[in-house]
């Protein structure tokens, strides 16, 4: 998985639904209103990043501040951060998973977060399919990045109903940013505390790799 792609991907799909869904929207209907916000959500952003590039080539901390509104409101990093985990965050307090989510993914966008206004082209966005997860869990949501001069990337977002359509996971050409980074921590998290794994992270002497 290309870091870049990976950061793309997950700014393509922060603002997701910016109001509640009902709690009977996810059985009801889920496909369709998180396929559409996806589309929509992904293009704004892209225009965005287009039109302020400059900007934010010229001010990392404006870059920054833009990626964290969005992030705060729809990725879901705290159950993201409870899948990467997995047997190693059974029992966990709450502010030792939310400490490791906000490390994890604060990491990632500091060191390819710049990648994003440094894409060539105008990229652009195509919903495929919409597809329910099994088990009532969410809704996988399929669609390509079209570049110019380039052949599409594959991206599928897992979304789920928590106050609204947040994502959870997202699989560049395949491979899930959730079951790469659970196997790449899994070692460390076998020798130290999630706390201490949280803080390597945000030191940067752990640094996980997309594949």
């Amino acid at each position: 998985m290309k870091p870049f792609l990976l950061s793309l991907s997950l700014v393509l799909a922060l603002p997701l639904l910016a109001s509640p869904a009902p709690a009977h929207a996810q059985a009801a209907a889920p496909a369709a209103t998180a396929g559409k916000q996806v589309l929509e959500s992904g293009t704004r952003i892209l225009e965005t990043l287009q039109k302020r590039r400059a900007e934010f080539q010229k001010s990392p901390a404006a870059l920054k501040t833009y990626i964290d509104s969005e992030l705060s409101s729809s990725f879901d990093r705290k159950y993201a951060a409870q899948l990467v985990l997995g047997p190693h965050g059974r029992g966990a307090g709450d502010a030792d998973v939310q400490l490791f989510a906000d490390a994890m993914t604060e990491n990632l966008m500091q060191r390819y977060g710049a990648a994003l206004v440094n894409i060539e082209g105008k990229p652009r966005i195509r919903l495929k399919s919409e597809t329910p997860l099994p088990g009532n869990r969410g809704v996988k949501v399929s669609t390509e990045i079209l570049r110019e001069g380039g052949n599409p990337i594959p991206v599928d977002y897992l979304v789920r109903n928590n106050g609204g359509w947040k994502v959870f996971d997202v699989m560049v050409e395949g491979v899930s940013y959730v079951q790469t980074f659970r196997s790449q921590f899994d070692g460390p998290l076998r020798q130290k505390s999630i706390a201490q794994v949280a803080a390597d992270l945000r030191a940067g002497t752990l640094q996980p790799q997309p594949e």
